[in-house]
C-alpha cells in the first residue's frame, strides 16, 4: 500500500448550542485539542494462560492479515424496490451477496446523467443498534440525506442478521462477519454502472468507525474515510479502557460470554501475548492505511472515549498519514448539537479527496 502523506491534527471546536440534528452552522473560534489521557490497564484476568506451541501458526480470522488474504467478490446490487425520492436523488431498497448471504442496503443515486467515469460513492457503516430492533429505512436519515444531496452515491448497508439481512448478528469485535459484509459491499459498489470505482470513500459511526478503519488497512480501494465517534483504539485499549457509561443497550445476540473473556482464555493477555493482540488491531497497520482520514468526536461522549480519536490521530501522524481530528466541546456520541457543522466538514473533506 502506498502512503507517505503528511498528518495533521485539526484543532478542537469549542461550540455551544441546542441539541438538534439540523442545528445551524456555527463559526466560533476553535481552541487547541485536549491533551491525550493516559490509558491504564484495569482488566483482571481470572485464569493463568499457558500458550500451546503450534508447528505452523495460522492467522486468526480477526487478524488483519487473514482478512487481507480473504476474497471478497461482492455481487451485482439488486434493486428490490424504489423508495420515495430525495430532493435531488433516488432511493432504492437493495441487496448484495456476502458469503452467500443476502445483505440488504439503502442505495441512493444522484439525479441526472453520471459524469464521465461515474459518480463518487460512499460505503456507509452505521453504528451499533440492537439487531432485533434495527430497520433499514430508519436511523441515520439526515446523515445519508446530506451526503446524497452533495452528489454522492451512498450505500448504507445493513450487516448480517439486521432487519431482513440473512445470517446471524454475531457482533463486530469478536467475529469477522460484519467486516466481511463491509468488504463485499465495497466490491459490489465498485461493480455498479453509475459508480466510479476509483472514487469510493467510506463513512462510519461508532462501531461503523471500527469497521471503516479496519477496511482502510485491508483494502487499497478506499480513497478517503470519515469516522464519527469511532471505536478505533487498539484491542488492548478496547480491553482495558472502554467502559460505556451512556445509554448502550445490548441485544440478545451481544449478551453472554464475550470476546474479552474468550480471547484471554485462548491467547492470554496483551502482556502475555502481544503478538496476537497486535495482529487483530488495525492501529498496528496505520502505515498501510489506504487514504486520508478524518475523525470527529464529542468531548462528552459517554459511549466511546474521545481519547480513542485523539490517540488515533497521534498514531496516524507518527505513521506519516493525513489524519484530521475535530472535537466538539460538550457534545455527545451522535454529535447531535453540532451535527450540521460536522456534516459540512465531512462533505468538504470527501469533496477534496473524491471529486
Amino acid at each position: 500500500m502506498k502512503k507517505t502523506l503528511l498528518v495533521f491534527l485539526v484543532i478542537s471546536l469549542v461550540l455551544t448550542g441546542c441539541a438538534a440534528e439540523t442545528a445551524p452552522l456555527l463559526t466560533d473560534t476553535p481552541s487547541p485539542p485536549a491533551e491525550t489521557a493516559t490509558l491504564t490497564s484495569t482488566f483482571e484476568p481470572t485464569e493463568t494462560f499457558t500458550p500451546e506451541p503450534t508447528a505452523t501458526p495460522v492467522p486468526h480470522p480477526m487478524s488483519i492479515i487473514a482478512l487481507r488474504n480473504q476474497e471478497y467478490p461482492g455481487s451485482e446490487i439488486t434493486i428490490v424496490k424504489e423508495l420515495e425520492r430525495g430532493i435531488n436523488y433516488r432511493r432504492y431498497y437493495t441487496y448484495y451477496l456476502s458469503e452467500g448471504l443476502k445483505i440488504y442496503a439503502l442505495l441512493t443515486i444522484p439525479n441526472g446523467e453520471a459524469p464521465e467515469g461515474g459518480f463518487p460513492a460512499i460505503v456507509f457503516n452505521h453504528g451499533y443498534i440492537p439487531p432485533d430492533v434495527y430497520k433499514t429505512t430508519e436511523r441515520y436519515i439526515a446523515y445519508v440525506d446530506q451526503l446524497a444531496r452533495s452528489g454522492y452515491v451512498v450505500f448504507r448497508i445493513d450487516y448480517r442478521g439486521h432487519d431482513q439481512s440473512e445470517g446471524e448478528a454475531t457482533g463486530a469485535y469478536g467475529d469477522p462477519g460484519y467486516q466481511v459484509d463491509v468488504m463485499n459491499a465495497l466490491e459490489s459498489l465498485k461493480q455498479h454502472p453509475d459508480v466510479n470505482p476509483e472514487k469510493i470513500g467510506m463513512w462510519g459511526h461508532s462501531m461503523g468507525g471500527y469497521l471503516t478503519l479496519r477496511a482502510m488497512v485491508i483494502s487499497d480501494d478506499i480513497k478517503a474515510g470519515v469516522i464519527w465517534a469511532g471505536v478505533i483504539a487498539s484491542y488492548p485499549d478496547l480491553l482495558y479502557n472502554w467502559r460505556r457509561t451512556g445509554a448502550f443497550t445490548p441485544s440478545p445476540s451481544s449478551t453472554g460470554r464475550g470476546w474479552r473473556s474468550s480471547y484471554i482464555e485462548q491467547y492470554g493477555t496483551p502482556e502475555q501475548n502481544p503478538a496476537f493482540w497486535d495482529s487483530i488491531s488495525a492501529t498496528s497497520y496505520l502505515t498501510d492505511i489506504s487514504g486520508p482520514l478524518e475523525l470527529h468526536h464529542g468531548t462528552n461522549d459517554e459511549d466511546v472515549p474521545v481519547d480513542f480519536s485523539i490517540r488515533l490521530a497521534e498514531l496516524g501522524r507518527q505513521s506519516g498519514q493525513i489524519v484530521n481530528l475535530y472535537t466538539y466541546e460538550g457534545d455527545n456520541h451522535n454529535i447531535s448539537n453540532y451535527f450540521t457543522q460536522a456534516m459540512n466538514q465531512t462533505i468538504k473533506f470527501f469533496d477534496i479527496y473524491l471529486k
